[in-house]
């Protein structure tokens, strides 16, 4: 099927994928009177005289901000907020199909971290939860960090945690087919950007590993004098052997290859040069860092990417939608690094049938949402 194709059309004819539903008819003069004035008045007054009943009496103890600058959209880019705009659409329609959370989706014409926390902050009272989405790094990093601790409501970008819950759940299960520890393996991740730091993050809270990060110009070291402070940041607990080089030299006895870069990076012969059983999650959309084929071929264990159309797919909608909905049903202010690795284990302990083309739950599985919900609070 040619996607690109359909996609247009379909959307075309929908005219966007989302819409309000109302709770209860306006089918007379009563439930108009009750619902906007003068009833409404007292409600407005109920909520204005104790703030903490607002989830109470409106939407905000069931609705997301989908909010993004479209500064760094999927395999895309900078492409601007109207670009941006199918996509928080789309994130709005997984959010009400798997969780029945209402989300609205908000595509906003600023850029610097003081404009898109102030204008966030000003949003903020409409919404019981702000999910920040394809924000560009390093900008993004300082957005989220800010809004958590200005704001009582949940706030998340998917784009960093969303990601690293789905792989550390998928590596769970790589490893017991493999034999190996995460504590004991060395993994290299390709991509330092918004993804690949969350991921080395919570790898690191979750077993301490030999990580490695790699770059468009290479291992991150020490020895390199042009990285700036979030990768900076990485070296306190990344490449403590202090490796230089070129992916391929990172590669040499590694046990697991992520990649969250661009297509088409890794080859066979890298694969051969790894150790024994590799695991490789190649993320990069739409086109892998590897295929899996040529991977499985090479003597990979296990591959997983970021497709549907390919075994293992590590798609961030296996997380974000039990993260928010149990956030929400428990009145969970903050998403903590605990709640993110209590989500990894419930989405690993959801497969059955354990094998190399099967570590990580289907993305259309019903049990995944309610599990992860009942982690969160």
């Amino acid at each position: 099927m040619n996607y690109d194709q359909k996609a247009l059309e379909q959307h075309l004819k929908l005219k966007g994928k989302i819409s309000l539903k109302l709770k209860d008819q306006l089918d007379d003069q009563q439930k108009l009177s009750i619902y906007y004035t003068p009833g409404v008045a007292a409600v407005s007054k109920q909520v204005a005289d104790n703030p903490a009943t607002t989830r109470d009496y409106t939407w905000t103890n069931n609705n997301v901000a989908v909010i993004s600058d479209g500064s760094a959209v999927l395999g895309l880019g900078d492409i601007g907020p109207q670009g941006a705009l199918p996509v928080m659409e789309g994130k709005a329609m997984l959010f009400k199909h798997f969780a029945d959370i209402d989300a609205v989706p908000l595509v906003i014409d600023v850029h610097t971290a003081d404009e898109i926390v102030a204008l966030v902050k000003a949003l903020a009272p409409s919404f019981g939860g702000i999910n920040l989405e394809d924000i560009a790094a390093p900008i993004c990093f300082e957005v989220e960090e800010r809004l958590k601790k200005e704001l009582d409501i949940p706030v998340m970008h998917d784009d960093q945690h969303g990601t690293a819950i789905v792989v550390l759940a998928g590596l769970i299960n790589a490893m017991k087919l493999t034999g190996k520890k995460l504590s004991n393996s060395k993994i290299v991740v390709v991509g330092a950007g918004a993804a690949g730091t969350a991921i080395m993050k919570l790898l690191n809270l979750y077993a301490k590993p030999d990580l490695v990060a790699v770059d468009s110009r290479g291992i991150i070291s020490s020895k390199r004098t042009d990285l700036n402070g979030q990768k900076q940041e990485l070296l306190s607990f990344t490449n403590q052997n202090d490796y230089s080089g070129s992916l391929a030299d990172a590669l040499v006895d590694a046990d697991i290859f992520i990649g969250v870069s661009k297509a088409e990076l890794l080859s066979a012969k890298d694969i051969k040069t790894m150790a024994k059983d590799p695991v490789i999650f190649a993320m990069a959309n739409p086109i892998p860092e590897i295929m899996p084929e040529v991977a499985l071929q090479a003597g990979a264990a296990v591959v997983a990417t970021g497709r549907s159309d390919f075994a293992n797919q590590v798609n961030n909608s296996l997380a974000f939608p039990g993260i928010f909905r149990g956030a929400l049903d428990n009145k969970v202010s903050s998403i903590t690094d605990q709640h993110k690795i209590a989500a990894a284990e419930a989405i690993a302990g959801l497969v059955d049938n354990l094998n190399h083309q099967n570590i990580i739950p289907s993305t259309l599985d019903e049990r995944v949402v309610p599990a992860v919900a009942a982690v969160i609070k």
